[in-house]
């Protein structure tokens, strides 16, 4: 373990870093980054990676990078930081995550994925997934509990329709994936029985697909049987690479979206100012979404692995030690984003964000999640007259760091079509 030896401001240091992964700094972040940020990059952070089991499965010990640079630099030099998790590799439910894959086999798996996961395919679902959200958004009146009324069924209906699965599954969709990336506070032996049943549930759904296309029967055209079908010089995806993609759509596709769409729900309500600016000109609705990803975006960091000594900010981090890369704090830089706590569209260099990550590791379903922010956002400009936040005060998510958002938020609807709420 370094040794920055025992002086007082490394004890400061010491004492920032063990605050990272508590209830209170999961809930309200940036002050943090902000104290921190003049010691990093700094080493010490214990947390989980995703699919791990706290209390059953022991915490990484990382180095914390802030800054936008060093975030930024460590990001796409994807030879340098591994994304390879081995803990995850071990997990009781693993994934098919492309960021947690390394060249040669990322750029197999994702060229393979992108024939069936193509902009085309995603394109061709705007009017499906903006009838979806606008016949959820319709009957809203009075005070609502969005993130189980809408930022959680969203992106789970959605994710299911897109894998051809039953509706019925839509409640399951939302279980499994906070069990998995630990935005539910569940004990061991619950989560470990959850990702059980994610895996078996895939195990069985998409091998009876595969069986099916083997024995040249018809089935429906859906994204699993497009993962199935797909190849590329070649190269197709294994039954088990399907499986895993499977339930890393439902883990990160789902899960971090939900929390997206709550952000955003968030700030329409939060901010009247601004919701009169998007009534007002359409064409500002995705400045909004991008300035609420760096203001606020869900993902708040992610691991890498250091293949070889190198030198950040003075520090010499060595090889084979983790490396946690805060994109959320990289988006609160003042170095960047001059006055970073304002929430400002107009910011001139707001494609500079982090959220969805930058190089080779940039999020597949990015686009699928902003085409269901921007149509939650334009259902609430075409459907309600007003948009405030409820009685209940906002319950943040305290439970990990690898997403910021609301466990709980209830917000006052008034609609078009009734005049007044209920």
């Amino acid at each position: 373990m370094p040794d920055q030896g025992p002086n007082g401001r490394d004890k400061e240091a010491a004492a920032l870093v063990a605050a990272l992964p508590r209830g209170d700094t999961i809930a309200a972040p940036y002050e943090l980054y902000d104290r921190l940020r003049p010691f990093g990059p700094v080493y010490g952070y214990r947390d989980y990676p995703p699919g791990t089991v706290p209390e059953a499965d022991d915490p990484v010990t990382a180095w914390v990078l802030l800054d936008y640079e060093h975030v930024s630099a460590a990001a796409r030099d994807h030879r340098t930081f591994s994304s390879r998790d081995p803990l995850q590799e071990q997990s009781s439910a693993p994934t098919l995550m492309l960021v947690n894959h390394d060249n040669p086999e990322h750029d197999r798996l994702r060229g393979i994925v992108n024939l069936a996961f193509s902009r085309r395919r995603i394109e061709e679902l705007e009017p499906w997934v903006a009838g979806i959200v606008a016949d959820m958004v319709t009957p809203l009146r009075g005070e609502v509990e969005v993130m189980e009324a809408l930022s959680a069924r969203i992106p789970a209906r959605i994710m299911v329709g897109l894998l051809g699965l039953p509706e019925s599954i839509v409640d399951r969709f939302r279980h499994w994936a906070t069990a998995f990336m630990l935005s539910a506070d569940l004990s061991p032996a619950d989560r470990e029985a959850s990702n059980a049943e994610l895996v078996g549930y895939f195990i069985e759904t998409v091998g009876d697909l595969d069986r099916r296309l083997k024995a040249g029967e018809e089935v429906p055209d859906s994204l699993i049987t497009a993962l199935l079908k797909a190849e590329m010089e070649g190269e197709k995806l294994t039954l088990d690479e399907v499986i895993r993609f499977c339930i890393t759509l439902v883990v990160a596709g789902a899960e971090t979206t939900t929390f997206l769409l709550g952000n955003l729900l968030h700030n329409l309500a939060a901010m009247p100012d601004v919701r009169a600016q998007l009534a007002a000109d359409r064409s500002l609705v995705g400045a909004f979404i991008d300035e609420s990803l760096r203001h606020g975006g869900p993902p708040q960091r992610l691991f890498r692995i250091a293949t070889q000594d190198v030198e950040i900010g003075g520090r010499r981090i060595k090889e084979g030690d983790w490396v946690a890369l805060f994109f959320a704090a990289a988006n609160h830089d003042p170095a960047m984003f001059p006055a970073p706590e304002v929430f400002d569209i107009t910011r001139p260099n707001l494609n500079k964000q982090l959220t969805f990550g930058v190089g080779i590791h940039h999020c597949l379903g990015s686009a699928l999640a902003r085409m269901e922010g921007k149509a939650l956002i334009e259902a609430m400009l075409d459907r309600m007259d007003d948009i405030s936040l409820g009685s209940e005060a906002p319950v943040p998510q305290r439970a990990s760091l690898l997403n910021h958002g609301f466990d709980r938020l209830s917000l006052r609807f008034t609609s078009h079509r009734q005049g007044e709420a209920a």
